[in-house]
């Protein structure tokens, strides 16, 4: 894969320099759009009944769990680092 995409960069490269030394000359006409002439036609019409959405708020009660905190002792791991002599 690796050889592939190295491959593809020298091309590359090799394609850019040849450009850019008149090597390799591009050139062309320039082209024109189409004549399109469109006529008549009536866009589609829709009609929708679409129900009524109402947004508020009100009061209720609900249950809220309570979260208490407590200082416990514990053994944490500990290191200790000496210089180098």
């Amino acid at each position: 894969m690796r050889a592939i995409v190295t491959i593809l960069a020298i091309v590359v490269v090799i394609g850019i320099i040849a450009l850019a030394t008149g090597f390799i000359n591009l050139s062309g006409n320039s082209g024109e759009l189409p004549k399109v002439a469109v006529e008549g036609g009536k866009l589609p019409s829709v009609n929708a009944d679409v129900g009524d959405i109402d947004v508020g708020t009100r009061n209720t009660t609900v249950e809220v769990p309570e979260v208490k905190t407590e200082k416990k002792t514990v053994e944490v791991p500990t290191l200790s680092v000496e210089k180098a002599r």
